[in-house]
């Protein structure tokens, strides 16, 4: 059974979801952290599929063993997900922080990809 915290959690996704979508021309860049990985997708929610994504366990991140949830991995993948997403032909995006606040690993993350070429 779910604790109080967690469903408290999953009502705030749920609030922001209700709020942005992701298009083909704008897709939606959906930010997850875990205690130990961070994970980017970049999904067109109109057609239902996931045109990009990248994170801290993928194959093609250099040096991915030394990556952790924190702020000096969060702007690596900031910048590895604004690439993969650049290959694809994105250039805008709705963020999606997730129920996260936007500060720490988040903002580092968003302004690594701001920086890389992605306009949010």
């Amino acid at each position: 059974m779910a604790s109080l915290k967690e469903k408290h959690a999953q009502l705030r996704r749920w609030r922001i979801r209700k709020k942005l979508a992701g298009t083909k021309e704008r897709p939606r860049m959906s930010v997850r952290f875990t205690g130990e990985n961070i994970y980017v997708q970049f999904i067109d929610d109109s057609a239902g599929v996931t045109l990009a994504s990248t994170s801290t366990i993928a194959k093609s991140i250099p040096d991915r063993d030394k990556l952790r949830a924190n702020v000096a991995s969060a702007k690596r993948i900031g910048a590895a997900a604004a690439e993969a997403a650049k290959s694809k032909g994105i250039k805008q995006i709705v963020f999606d922080r997730t129920g996260a606040k936007y500060h720490g690993k988040v903002k580092a993350l968003a302004d690594a990809a701001r920086e890389a070429g992605l306009q949010f």
